[in-house]
């Protein structure tokens, strides 16, 4: 059996982790995240790839490329949970299995992140526990790849 494929998305501004309100979003960067994504798939005897981009067109083409290539998709879409029904949509078309993550808690922060287009076709949503919440994530997909049919 060939090893499992999962492509790790992040959207805007996630490249500035580290440095961007560290006070919500810690201090860890965001190339430490992709290699503890890396070695969590190592551990969970999946491959990993990650990939960060501020535009939604190519975060919509790597969603694309994926369908052929990954057995599943963690995603923190950032700014774009609340505003992209073209990574919805994309997400949706490719049928991949996706969980969604996101640092902080988006539901005790501004109202406008309370909504995630995401969340209605992702088996998941983790939030709210740092770094970590990418780790749990990768986890969940995994798990549920495993026990699928």
């Amino acid at each position: 059996m060939s090893q499992k494929k999962i492509l790790v998305l992040n959207g805007p501004n996630l490249n500035l982790l580290g440095l961007r309100e560290p006070q919500i979003y810690g201090s860890v960067t965001l190339e430490q995240i992709d290699r503890d994504l890396v070695e969590e798939g190592n551990r969970l005897q999946v491959q990993v790839s990650c990939l960060q981009s501020n535009h939604e067109g190519v975060l919509v083409d790597a969603i694309h490329q994926a369908r052929e290539q990954s057995q599943g998709i963690l995603i923190n879409a950032g700014a774009y949970t609340h505003t992209s029904v073209a990574i919805r949509d994309a997400l949706a078309g490719v049928k991949l299995p996706t969980v969604e993550v996101h640092l902080s808690n988006i539901y005790q922060r501004e109202a406008f992140r309370h909504h995630s287009y995401i969340a209605p076709i992702a088996i998941g949503q983790i939030s709210g526990f740092g770094v970590e919440s990418y780790r749990l994530g990768l986890q969940a997909l995994v798990h549920h790849l495993r026990n699928q049919k």
